[in-house]
């Protein structure tokens, strides 16, 4: 009669252990999982951040874009650095 209790107190024991070994392993499972979400969530922060400027430097393009197709520019241009000049009335020829 004496092994009966040494049996159920191993039992008693392998059951306490396993639970928290359960219990453990969740734990664990749980802080991977929040440390993943922070990770995740300070990816995002960075990748938005960078969408930001990227936006930025695209506006920045277009009003230089804007600025070089200029009328003014172009006739500038074409005044100063290739000696252009507006066509006279006999150059001018009209199409039917």
């Amino acid at each position: 009669m004496t092994k009966k209790p040494d049996n159920q107190r191993f039992r008693g024991m392998g059951t306490w252990f396993l639970l928290m070994s359960v219990f453990i392993i969740q734990l664990l499972f749980y802080t991977w999982c929040r440390v993943q979400c922070t990770q995740v969530g300070y990816e995002v922060s960075k990748e938005a951040a960078q969408h930001q400027r990227l936006l930025t430097f695209q506006n920045h393009l277009k009003v230089e874009l804007a600025s070089l197709k200029s009328p003014e520019r172009l006739a500038s241009i074409s005044t100063s650095r290739l000696g252009l000049v507006n066509p006279s009335s006999e150059q001018v020829v009209i199409l039917p």
